[in-house]
């Protein structure tokens, strides 16, 4: 009976990401399990494959530093805590274009570490299936920046496989939990966000009007706490409205544009 094939084997390869996971993991890195790098992986790697040439990584631009600046725009990897990027948003936004790269797991594999002996479980993969929307709980945080016109993002969709210490409260130790890393295994689809306009693509096409966030929920495939936040910024953005309410519960309609 032939080998059935690991979760890293069955990924096509996208040989311009791969070059920079390597660059970053290297061989024998890969080979030996994972090493302790001076930045999270995934960080490291969208930087090196968003811009090869490392000279334009790591730019000091008034008090900040820039992940990377091309001479006329920056971008900025940012894994989580949007709200930790305001005040160099507020400077950096006056002077560039800035995008906003943001990673969200589309598939994961989780792998345990035993602290003591350092042994690494087998993947075991997570049921939990990640999309676009996710980036909407990151996007609240800096709502106030999201109609400047030099701003713009790309959530990036990733296979990864992440590394969890067997440190947490619970019985078996994974409740609680501290995440060690996480290392991409493919890029899936970058979804570009350049103009207000482009959250539309947000919005379900079979959805029929006028809709509640739950069924906003439904139609979106996501939970009713996200899909309300989804739709605050859709407000916000002019891309959705509130026609009136049924009993407790808003009703939208989608504005022309």
């Amino acid at each position: 009976m032939p080998r059935k094939k690991t979760p890293q084997e069955a990924i096509p390869v996208n040989p311009l990401f791969e070059r920079a996971k390597n660059q970053i993991i290297g061989i024998e890195r890969k080979r030996q399990g994972i090493g302790t790098l001076s930045e999270k992986t995934v960080h490291a790697i969208l930087k090196l494959y968003y811009a090869p040439d490392e000279d334009m990584h790591e730019i000091p631009i008034e008090n900040f530093v820039a992940d990377i600046y091309t001479g006329k725009e920056i971008v900025e990897i940012q894994t989580r805590q949007f709200d930790k990027m305001r005040e160099k948003l507020a400077v950096f936004l006056k002077q560039y274009p800035v995008t906003v790269v943001y990673p969200i797991p589309r598939e994961k594999w989780l792998i345990w570490i035993d602290e003591e002996s350092g042994e690494l479980s087998n993947p075991h993969k997570s049921p939990v299936k990640g999309s676009a929307y996710m980036a909407f709980a990151e996007l609240y945080k800096i709502k106030m920046f999201l109609k400047e016109p030099n701003l713009h993002f790309k959530f990036v969709l990733l296979d990864m496989e992440e590394y969890r210490l067997l440190n947490g409260w619970s019985r078996d130790k994974k409740r609680g939990s501290r995440r060690y890393d996480r290392i991409p295994l493919r890029l899936v689809e970058e979804i570009s966000v350049d103009c207000p306009r482009d959250y539309m693509q947000f919005i379900p096409y079979d959805l029929e009007e006028p809709f509640t966030s739950a069924q906003f929920a439904k139609a979106a495939h996501i939970k009713s706490p996200l899909a309300r936040t989804v739709l605050h910024i859709l407000t916000y953005l002019d891309c959705v409205e509130r026609t009136g309410k049924e009993g407790k519960n808003y009703l939208y309609r989608v504005k022309e544009w």
